[in-house]
């Protein structure tokens, strides 16, 4: 297959890249542009080139088959400066997503076009690397200083409209891309020419914003390197020439490509990449998703019934009676209306998104759907009883899910008429933004109702892990000696806020005490009651004394620490540290308090890979880092104790 082909228009050529599955910049492709600027050159016939790409997408970025291997010739660079260079003005004409490189070759042409539908960006940090192809130093003389801040700091793409409105792209087209890109280029025959990008001027905004800057990313990269080493370059692009800003970006780029964080974050990205399909479903297809229902309205099920109407599912909402219904439709307009409120849906999307909402209070509602989500209260006997509703309302094919933490989901389905179609999808709060979804099949799930859970996840954006059966699955059962093994510290003399410190410097966004005071200390604590209620030996926790006490965490005014009204700045708390006393046996604690606690998730992980409860590491280290904050850069805690 030609990867780079060439056409005509009467003046105009067109070079088509075709690489499919998204037009990567490997070697091939990099050869083929940069032989087709020597053809066109030469051709006396063509007086421009618009350059533009067959398939779902322009060029989305490198070849992350290439990832850690050595560059070759051409280099992404050297070809950038060859289209910017040459005698023939280029305008890339962008659909889909011009991202890292496959941008940078945008910036190297003389104008760029974009449907409307297209986005444009550099990701790059988020693969702990700088752009290497001059994105930090065009961009700023394209389209401003801060816009370049911005984009190359976040790695956050921006959509078209915003992308010229900041002068990163010309013109914004609909319709046909190629015609468009065509009359776009034969009217700016008519005008002078910009200057390249490179030639462009750039005015530094002084000390002042970059010391704003610095505070700013430091603040928000909690220490991910590549941010802050992209301000950097941004900065030199800013106050020096161009020639040595690109070296210094180059020169950045590839000191952290052979960095840890950078290997760290390569593993995500590949696990990333591999989650939403696995290998052992072969060939297996997904029972269609055209209508759900939820099983009640509480937090956790509104946030599952939000997540599936921006997944633009019709969604049936059940509830006990009409009061907890009313309840539960509040509990979705709260959460639309904060999109609203965030910028993130305009009032007449949050409209249409109630508007796919159908509230009952009788299981006959359910009658048409293709998937049922139960939400309730985590009480064997409570989710036994709506399951008896739904084998008998909804239809024989549907799948039925619950959205159990710590039960045996085989409990659950116990007597459901065909269990193939039962299987565990444990969603984490707030559904509608985690990312997260534990799929936990029983061993009668059938294959199409396993595959059915993981299309589910991709319609919903999620980061599907499938779990055994075990108390906690994955996620949580780590969660319990992660917190177990934070408590040990305690009890050893280690301070509460040392302790949190410790993991906020590993680069949690908080550590663990902190975390159990936001989420409610009694959450974990009604599951140990409910073990010790059914006869089983759960040993006394520290947390246990804290709930008896009242203290609940932050929605009680204190936890492991004390709130002020209305405030969740933690401070040290007298009353724990007398409530503790006698728990208190002061001996050496581990000199590095965060290494000792990430090695314990880690020895965990290890178990639950060993029983069979993950299918591989690279599985509990996703479940770590979109459910429980662990740093990505560190690549979860399997990657970040295995040794390399």
């Amino acid at each position: 297959m030609t990867m780079v082909s060439i056409d005509r228009d009467g003046e105009i050529a067109v070079v088509t890249v075709n690489n499919p599955p998204v037009n990567a910049l490997g070697q091939a492709l990099r050869q083929g542009l940069w032989d087709a600027v020597a053809t066109l050159d030469a051709d006396p016939a063509v007086r421009a080139v618009v350059l533009i790409c067959a398939g779902r997408t322009f060029i989305a970025g490198a070849d992350v088959r290439e990832f850690g291997l050595p560059p070759s010739e051409p280099h992404l660079p050297d070809l950038v400066n060859r289209i910017e260079a040459a005698t023939k003005p280029w305008i890339a004409a962008i659909h889909g997503a011009a991202l890292g490189g496959g941008f940078e070759v945008a910036l190297g042409c003389r104008f760029r076009v974009a449907l409307d539908t297209a986005s444009v960006g550099l990701p790059e940090v988020t693969l702990g690397i700088v752009p290497g192809a001059s994105g930090t130093v065009r961009t700023p003389r394209v389209a401003g200083v801060a816009a370049a801040v911005d984009l190359v700091t976040t790695g956050k793409p921006a959509r078209a409209a915003k992308a010229q409105a900041i002068g990163l792209v010309d013109a914004v087209l609909t319709g046909d891309l190629r015609a468009g890109a065509i009359a776009f280029a034969r009217a700016a025959l008519t005008a002078p020419l910009p200057l390249p990008a490179s030639q462009r001027p750039v005015t530094d905004p002084g000390p002042d914003f970059w010391a704003e800057q610095q505070a700013a990313v430091s603040k928000r990269a909690r220490g991910e390197v590549a941010p802050l080493r992209a301000l950097a370059c941004v900065q030199k692009a800013a106050q020096a020439p161009f020639d040595a800003a690109l070296a210094f970006e180059r020169a950045t780029f590839l000191e952290l490509r052979a960095s840890d964080q950078a290997a760290a974050l390569r593993h995500v990205f590949f696990a990333e990449r591999a989650a939403p399909r696995p290998p052992h479903l072969g060939e297996t297809q997904p029972l269609p998703l055209r209508r759900a229902g939820v099983i009640g309205g509480g937090t956790m099920g509104a946030g599952i019934a939000a997540a599936l109407r921006d997944a633009g599912l019709p969604v049936v909402l059940i509830e006990r009676d009409a009061e907890a219904l009313a309840r539960g439709i509040a509990n979705l307009q709260a959460i639309f209306d904060g999109g609203v409120k965030r910028g993130k849906l305009t009032p007449d999307q949050a409209a249409a998104r109630m508007a796919g909402i159908t509230g009952a209070t009788d299981y006959a509602a359910l009658a048409d759907s293709d998937l049922v989500i139960e939400a309730v209260f985590e009480e064997i006997g409570v989710k036994r009883a709506v399951f008896a509703e739904l084998a008998r309302h909804c239809r024989a094919d549907a799948v039925l899910a619950t959205n159990t933490s710590y039960l045996d989901p085989r409990a659950i389905a116990e007597g459901l008429p065909d269990p193939g179609r039962f299987i565990g999808l444990h969603f984490f709060s707030p559904a509608n933004v985690m990312k997260l979804l534990e799929i936990v099949p029983t061993p009668d799930t059938a294959p199409a109702t396993l595959a059915t859970g993981f299309a589910l996840a991709r319609a919903l954006g999620k980061i599907p892990v499938q779990a055994g059966i075990c108390e906690g699955f994955i996620g949580n059962r780590i969660l319990k000696r992660y917190r177990a093994a934070a408590e040990a510290l305690l009890r050893q003399g280690v301070a509460i806020a040392e302790i949190d410190a410790a993991m906020r410097g590993y680069g949690f966004a908080m550590g663990p005490f902190e975390a159990q005071d936001l989420g409610g200390l009694d959450i974990a604590f009604l599951q140990r009651e409910g073990a010790r209620a059914a006869g089983q030996n759960v040993p006394e926790t520290l947390g246990d004394i804290l709930v008896r006490a009242g203290r609940k965490g932050q929605k009680t005014g204190g936890g492991w620490y004390d709130y002020a009204p209305g405030q969740r700045q933690p401070q040290p708390s007298d009353t724990v540290a007398a409530l503790l006393a006698g728990q208190i046996t002061p001996k050496a604690p581990p000199a590095d308090i965060a290494a000792h606690l990430v090695g314990e998730m880690a020895a965990e992980g290890a178990a639950i890979l060993a029983e069979g409860i993950a299918l591989n590491a690279a599985d509990i280290d996703l479940v770590e880092i979109h459910g429980y904050g662990f740093p990505r850069w560190r690549g979860g805690p399997i990657f970040a104790t295995t040794p390399r």
